[in-house]
């Protein structure tokens, strides 16, 4: 959609006619339907343009009414784009569990008000070309709004199957650019708003896609849908990514050979409230830089790594269902830096941390017992007692390389078993899995209560131990210049059922990767 186009083209445009007060652009139409946006304009006394205030319409109906735009003013519609951004943050879903009652309280805890620096910041360092992709996300994301709460059910199909499942590739990584410029101004909590939008968007539509209601054909491939961004900041590199659980690729379930699963109608409650989560990803390396005489050294370590599964939902009517307090939990998580393929500035990598050699600690304990004196028959006897003591850990950590770049793996394990979760799968049985299958999800029942547990309450999953750092060593000559390291992860969400009765499994994956810089600046530091 050019869209940014024709609206920032509008108070110069030739189409207005002497008589003629409104412009149309089509949104979407059908056979006897069409969804319009429409531009009216205002003029003041003396006859000059003074502003342009914009409609969504459905069959000539307005359905929603912008601010007024002043086409004198220096940013005309900057307006448009503030109200627009300060809806969908406002009508948000919420991610909080409501069962454990983590709302904040406090009054002041409310988002405020959107700041118009951040959007004109925004607006002022990218070209229309690039800014006109975040407003057609921006424009996409409070249509949806409207077509899903305030407009008839005709408006809302109209609108999925001809708007939002053909432009389904704007919500990734790679047609958002403006996006992260956006998200580094306005905050987090005004990130967080906007991707839980976004994802709760991709949610309905994948799950319409799923269930057969007229998208297959219309909605393309969704493998790389979600958003991640990555950041260089005050000694750290910073990524960042969202997903929504749809959007992840499934790689076990109960299914056969890893197809998608089939569930009995009792659980159709389950699978919808499955569905309706989204992975949200902070990595955060510490990295410093040292020049010596003859090399140049960089260090990393892992300073946080924090994976939220967030609920995609309003909280209405849910604390009575036991089956919206269901959710995955993460079972691996790969992240890996290093320098730009093709580098030949860097001369070598060194892992601080060795291959986990487990320790065993062994007690043997002999007690002897005998009889001596004047009994006829003498008696003795001997025993024998060992106790082998091994370090259990619920979580393995490793560390590898390929090439130059460093991998930090972590990957949840039964305790008892040893088996790795993200890779079990359950042998084949009358009722769906054997004994194999009992313990591991027994094991993780109930994995969010008692002081053993391997995430938080709330099912998140945070790591701040600062594990060994890795070393690279790069020619002296590099100095003053600043470089691009790649920065990626890689994370498995499984689901065995927790409070519910169920059969059901699954194992899905999603991997991000982004580039930051590595300035090597004397004085930067």
């Amino acid at each position: 959609m050019e869209l940014w186009s024709w609206i920032s083209d509008l108070p110069y445009s030739h189409e207005w006619s002497s008589t003629d007060s409104e412009l149309t652009f089509p949104l979407a139409t059908s056979t006897d339907q069409s969804l319009q946006l429409k531009a009216r304009r205002k003029f003041s006394s003396n006859s000059d343009l003074l502003a342009i205030t914009f409609y969504v319409s459905y069959d000539e109906k307005p359905l929603w009414v912008s601010d007024t735009c002043q086409v004198n003013s220096d940013k005309p519609f900057l307006p448009l784009v503030l109200q627009l951004i300060q809806e969908i943050i406002t009508r948000s879903p919420t991610a909080h569990d409501h069962s454990i009652n983590i709302t904040p309280s406090c009054p002041r805890s409310q988002l405020q008000k959107l700041k118009p620096d951040s959007v004109s910041w925004t607006l002022d360092s990218h070209s229309p070309e690039s800014f006109s992709a975040f407003f057609n996300l921006v424009f996409l994301a409070r249509l949806f709004w409207l077509c899903a709460c305030d407009a008839p059910s005709e408006v809302g199909s109209l609108y999925f199957n001809s708007m939002l499942a053909p432009n389904l590739e704007a919500f990734s990584s790679a047609h958002a650019p403006v996006l992260r410029a956006f998200f580094v101004s306005g905050g987090i909590d005004v990130e967080l708003a906007i991707m839980r939008t976004f994802g709760y968007m991709l949610t309905k539509c994948l799950l319409l896609r799923e269930v057969g209601v007229g998208l297959q054909l219309l909605t393309p491939s969704y493998k790389n849908l979600g958003f991640s961004y990555a950041t260089e900041t005050h000694g750290l590199w910073v990524l960042k990514g969202y997903t929504p659980l749809m959007a992840m690729v499934r790689s076990r379930a109960n299914g056969i050979n890893g197809c998608t699963p089939v569930f009995e109608t009792k659980e159709s409650v389950l699978k919808y409230a499955l569905a309706h989560q989204q992975v949200e990803v902070v990595i955060q390396f510490e990295y410093s830089v040292e020049v010596k005489e003859n090399f140049i050294l960089v260090k990393a370590r892992v300073d946080n790594i924090r994976v939220h599964m967030a609920k995609l939902g309003f909280g209405k009517n849910e604390e009575n269902n036991i089956y919206m307090h269901e959710r995955h939990f993460p079972s691996r998580v790969r992240v890996w830096v290093g320098p730009e393929s093709g580098a030949s500035y860097v001369t070598s990598l060194t892992l601080g941390r060795p291959t986990d050699n487990i320790e065993k600690e062994t007690e043997t304990q002999k007690v002897l017992k005998g009889s001596f004196g004047e009994t006829k028959i003498p008696k003795m006897k001997a025993m024998t007692r060992t106790t082998t003591r091994t370090k259990a850990r619920t979580w393995r950590w490793d560390q590898d390389s390929d090439g130059h770049v460093a991998i930090f793996d972590a990957t949840l394990c039964d305790n008892m078993t040893g088996v790795e979760i993200s890779t079990w799968q359950p042998y084949a049985g009358d009722d769906g899995g054997g004994g194999v299958r009992d313990q591991e999800s027994q094991s993780f029942q109930k994995r969010y209560a008692g002081a053993n547990r391997s995430f938080t309450k709330s099912g998140n999953w945070v790591f701040s131990e600062g594990l060994e750092e890795v070393k690279w060593r790069l020619n002296k000559e590099m100095e003053g210049s600043v470089l691009k390291w790649r920065i990626g992860g890689q994370i498995w969400v499984s689901y065995f059922p927790n409070e519910v009765k169920s059969s059901y499994f699954e194992t899905r994956c999603v991997e991000w990767c982004d580039e930051v810089d590595l300035p090597l600046i004397l004085g930067a530091y």
